[in-house]
């Protein structure tokens, strides 16, 4: 254990001795270097651990990096951010990571709303600038408004708003553009809701002035008509969406037959966009109900006597028979006026278009391919009883009516280009990746490259001096050194000659060699010495141990 001891405690005066030896100056050079070593190195480290980061999202704002930053974070997944709203994630999870985050509704993408009247002092803000700013905001709250639908993936809203003059009379409608990024198609009833959307959110916006465009740039609506145009517009999107649709009924249900791609079906359909108006007036005897009912009675009575005008007669009473003589006339009249409802219907029908006259289809399907023993490919064309088949369901899915004039014509003819075979898509193996880099696999290995050729640098030109440094040995500095001491002196002693003369002689060779010997061992001998008086009692056990392990 002593022994033990007295080594460590060896090598450690060592060490000191050849620290000391450095001085304050190389040790401090040495550390730095050391420090810089080890910071290089661990950046190296560091970068080639570190995967390779692409942009994720870009121009975000502030709700929307947020957002997608927590949603990183729950998720594990490591990120970087930069100023203006770019996120980096890994570029191997860029496109999985876009998809993820996009069923959560991330990032929303919506613009400024009225928050805009959140930021800034109103007060010192004009009218123009506050007129930009509501139109902003309007902007943005109506964008946000059609992106929440559920086939709308984003929207933009440009509004034309004229500015209001006194005293004018002629004021031009508002207009408004619209920007749809949709997933999938929409049809014209729900563009129908997003121009009558935006009509209703601005005073004085017709739908009619409104018009939007998808992200191909197809127009869905046109907003530069007006008037008596609309209807016809209206009519011929109202065939065009009607056609779309059936043809996609018809070939879906056609493609599950003869397979997907192998059928081509186009449809016309023709409405009668007039309006009708039809009165009819109907009356029915056999339902008489009386209304009113009214009886009058008369009744007459007139006498006529024979008696002469007398002065009798002519007195009061003296007209009277008692005897009742004379002629009497009695007439009795019954007048009763009855009066009839008769039922009456009376029906009022008014037909606006469009309505369907007339539907003609047109289906075109493939043949079959049968693959030979060698491999090759072979035609077969449809049986007649496969084609009435499939006619029978168009009929039926078209809603087919021979007194409107429907026709449906179902041919078998052979495609141009025959079935392409169903693959999915490989991932490219190693050699293939090599043979065809991308940019971001060249600049990769550059910087890698880079990388290596530098640590290679530091390596050779500044850690293996410094590690041949330390691992030497005190014996050979002592050695090294008293050699240098001991050709100086042999340099003095010959006056300015070599220390060892070249002689052809073995023996005076010898003889040389002898000396410088000599002089090394002398100096081990001195650095034994200077060695054990440091370290008198370590000295003593190791000799201690050497009597012992001899004995």
């Amino acid at each position: 254990m002593r022994v033990q001891l007295s080594g460590a405690s060896f090598r450690v005066n060592q060490t000191m001795e050849i620290l000391s030896r450095l001085g304050p100056a190389r040790l401090a050079v040495m550390g730095a270097v050391t420090l810089a070593l080890v910071g290089f190195f661990a950046f190296v480290i560091m970068r080639m651990s570190q995967p390779d980061m692409g942009v994720l999202y870009a121009d975000l704002s502030m709700a929307d990096a947020g957002a997608v930053v927590r949603e990183l974070e729950a998720r594990g997944i490591a990120y970087e951010t930069r100023g203006d709203g770019v996120i980096l994630a890994p570029r191997s999870d860029l496109a999985r990571l876009r998809m993820e985050l996009a069923s959560d509704g991330l990032p929303a993408g919506t613009g400024v709303g009225y928050e805009i009247f959140d930021r800034g002092d109103s007060f010192s803000s004009t009218s123009f600038v506050q007129n930009i700013n509501q139109l902003r905001a309007l902007e943005g709250e109506l964008s946000r408004t059609i992106a929440s639908l559920a086939r709308v993936e984003a929207a933009r809203v440009h509004l034309a708003i004229p500015e209001r003059r006194l005293f004018e009379r002629d004021r031009e409608d508002p207009r408004a553009s619209i920007v749809l990024r949709v997933r999938g198609e929409l049809d014209q009833a729900q563009v129908r809701a997003v121009r009558h959307l935006v009509a209703t959110a601005v005073e004085g916006l017709r739908p009619d002035r409104i018009s939007i465009v998808d992200e191909s740039g197809r127009l869905l609506a046109d907003g530069a008509t007006a008037g008596d145009s609309m209807a016809a517009v209206a009519a011929d999107e109202t065939r065009i969406g009607f056609e779309n649709r059936l043809r996609a009924q018809v070939e879906d249900i056609v493609a599950g037959i003869v397979g997907r791609g192998r059928t081509r079906v186009q449809v016309a359909a023709e409405f009668d966009t007039n309006r009708v108006e039809a009165r009819s007036e109907t009356f029915d005897p056999n339902g008489q109900v009386a209304r009113s009912m009214q009886t009058r009675t008369d009744n007459a009575v007139s006498t006529q006597g024979d008696a002469g005008v007398t002065v009798g007669n002519e007195l009061p009473g003296g007209g009277e028979d008692p005897e009742g003589g004379g002629m009497r006339d009695q007439q009795e009249t019954t007048e009763e006026t009855i009066n009839y409802e008769i039922s009456r219907s009376t029906r009022v029908e008014m037909l606006e278009g469009p309505r369907l006259s007339r539907l003609s289809v047109a289906v075109l399907v493939d043949g079959a391919y049968a693959t030979g023993p060698d491999g090759s490919v072979a035609y077969e064309p449809r049986t007649a009883e496969e084609l009435q088949r499939i006619e029978a369901l168009v009929r039926t899915a078209i809603g087919f009516d021979a007194d409107r004039g429907d026709q449906i014509e179902v041919v078998n003819l052979r495609f141009a280009e025959g079935p392409q075979p169903e693959f999915l898509p490989e991932e490219p193996t190693l050699v293939e990746s090599l043979l065809n880099p991308t940019r971001e696999d060249v600049l990769r290995a550059v910087e890698l490259a880079v990388l290596f050729l530098l640590s290679l640098v530091v390596i050779f030109t500044v850690l293996r001096p410094m590690l041949r440094a330390f691992t030497a040995s005190p014996v050979m500095i002592a050695a090294g050194a008293g050699g240098g001491e001991a050709g100086a002196i042999a340099g003095g002693e010959g006056g300015g000659t070599p220390a060892l003369p070249s002689r052809s002689d073995a023996t005076s060779q010898m003889i040389e060699m002898a000396k410088v010997n000599g002089q090394v061992q002398q100096e081990s001998l001195e650095r034994v010495a200077d060695l054990v008086k440091q370290s008198p009692s370590e000295t003593v056990s190791v000799m201690r141990q050497w009597i012992h392990e001899r004995g």
